[in-house]
């Protein structure tokens, strides 16, 4: 007799895990230490970079389907209102090779 791949017990199909929405758009955002201080950093998909931005490493521009990177002070002086208002994005190599 040929082998069933399906599952042998009952789910319940009505317990569905609550998805933390904020946890799920912060994608990989992570913290990085460099030689100023500390950086938030969001890496952002290709299919994600809708608009053209200008990188401050090499300033040339970040075209609409690039991935790319958005970066802002952790622990800037003046609060996280500013940090998020002055954060840049940047090419990935761009910001590898900042020190």
């Amino acid at each position: 007799m040929p082998r069933s791949n399906r599952p042998r017990g009952r789910r319940d199909r009505d317990e569905v895990p609550e998805l933390d929405l904020a946890r799920a758009l912060q994608g990989r955002l992570h913290t990085e230490s460099k030689r100023d201080g500390l950086w938030n950093v969001q890496p952002l998909t290709a299919a994600s970079a809708v608009k053209v931005y200008t990188c401050p490493g090499c300033g040339l521009e970040i075209e609409p389907g690039l991935a790319h990177l958005v970066a802002w002070r952790a622990d800037g002086l003046f609060g996280e209102a500013d940090d998020l208002a002055a954060r840049r994005h940047w090419h990935v190599h761009c910001w590898k090779i900042r020190t």
